[in-house]
């Protein structure tokens, strides 16, 4: 939000999807969160990186934000640090992917309407690709 970190990812971007879990909907405040998944070592922090701060749930995934507004930058596969999947809502223009898929939407909020996009939807988290 308050554009002080700055990245670029020179790759294109692997995928994208929607995540219902009971975790990104408290981090968000919103019914989900949509992130993409990058290349490993393809995201290069350009401006801010002083700023960048991490949390770890006890049992999640590393969360990556800006420690001046709070902005959710991206998270990293616990088992595998170099799997990063930063959030669609911190790109500047087009990220040229759209989600493809919902996980975790046996966990989605009491109050949401999960549209009919005909996106796949899986109760748990979605199947890894290699």
């Amino acid at each position: 939000m308050c554009g002080k970190i700055r990245y670029e990812i020179s790759e294109p971007l692997v995928g994208a999807g929607y995540c219902h879990c009971t975790r990104c909907q408290r981090r968000t405040g919103s019914a989900a969160s949509a992130s993409a998944r990058i290349v490993p070592g393809s995201l290069r922090v350009t401006e801010g990186e002083r700023l960048l701060k991490s949390w770890q749930p006890d049992d999640g995934n590393p969360k990556v934000f800006c420690s001046e507004c709070g902005s959710h930058m991206w998270s990293q596969d616990r088992n595998n640090p170099d799997m990063l999947f930063v959030r669609l809502g911190s790109f500047d223009t087009d990220p040229g992917v759209r989600p493809t898929d919902h996980q975790y939407v046996d966990y989605a909020a009491a109050w949401e309407s999960i549209p009919d996009d005909g996106l796949p939807r899986h109760p748990e988290r979605r199947p890894v690709a290699p």
